[in-house]
């Protein structure tokens, strides 16, 4: 299995532990990208990626390392540190990126088979917004399965987390990962997903948007073809 993380900050704190080692419990290949540092760029607001292609943003060829390794990988792990009750300014800018691969517009047809985790940490209290910032992402790449990990570390950082923390994490965990390697080539999208997916299929037969058309018209999405088996 091949397990993508992208990390919400480039300092390596508890979130960045945690989400390693649920990578590491998964087995297999592992790449890591910790923004800002492998991509701190924000959405230009150009609309060039949704009215006519992605390749047109400004920030394509930085980002495409990111995107060809989700794309390659089996498993992509979101970990971000709680922020006021949010995602880090850094992930969201990286999330903004892909809002032309949201189902309303082009997804990515691999998506549909892979599974995502969203990890997030804080002190205290959080991981709930935190997190659903960032399965909405996952929810409308058409990602199959999304896993929600949240955890009050009780700590600023993983060296003053207790043992007794620590080991309650390291058993959920050890769970979660027997969940996803299990899942792993049985995935497949929720009743919801196929009912927005097919929402978006009518939308697009006769969409307002000529590249979104055009996408769906060629992947032959707009009548009996689906991203799914």
């Amino acid at each position: 299995m091949k397990t993508v993380i992208i990390h919400g900050q480039s300092h390596e704190g508890s979130t960045c532990h945690i989400a390693r080692m649920l990578a590491e419990k998964i087995n297999g290949e592992i790449t890591e990208f910790f923004l800002p540092r492998d991509f701190g760029e924000f959405c230009a607001g150009c609309t060039l990626c949704f009215e006519k292609s992605e390749k047109l943003c400004p920030h394509f060829e930085k980002l495409l390392p990111i995107t060809n390794a989700m794309d390659d990988a089996d498993v992509i792990i979101l970990a971000s540190p709680v922020y006021v009750y949010h995602v880090t300014g850094s992930m969201k800018a990286f999330l903004d990126h892909y809002g032309w691969r949201w189902m309303v517009h082009r997804p990515e047809e691999k998506m549909f088979s892979k599974q995502a985790v969203c990890i997030s940490t804080a002190a205290g209290a959080g991981m709930g917004s935190t997190n659903k910032d960032m399965a909405h992402s996952t929810f409308f790449w058409g990602i199959a399965r999304t896993y929600k990990y949240g955890v009050a570390v009780m700590e600023t950082s993983w060296e003053k987390v207790s043992a007794k923390k620590k080991q309650a994490i390291d058993n959920r965990l050890e769970k979660l990962a027997y969940r996803i390697v299990r899942k792993q080539g049985h995935a497949r999208p929720s009743v919801k997903t196929k009912i927005f997916f097919n929402i978006m299929r009518l939308m697009q037969k006769h969409g307002w948007n000529e590249a979104d058309v055009a996408y769906w018209k060629e992947k032959g999405w707009a009548e009996k073809k689906r991203p799914w088996k």
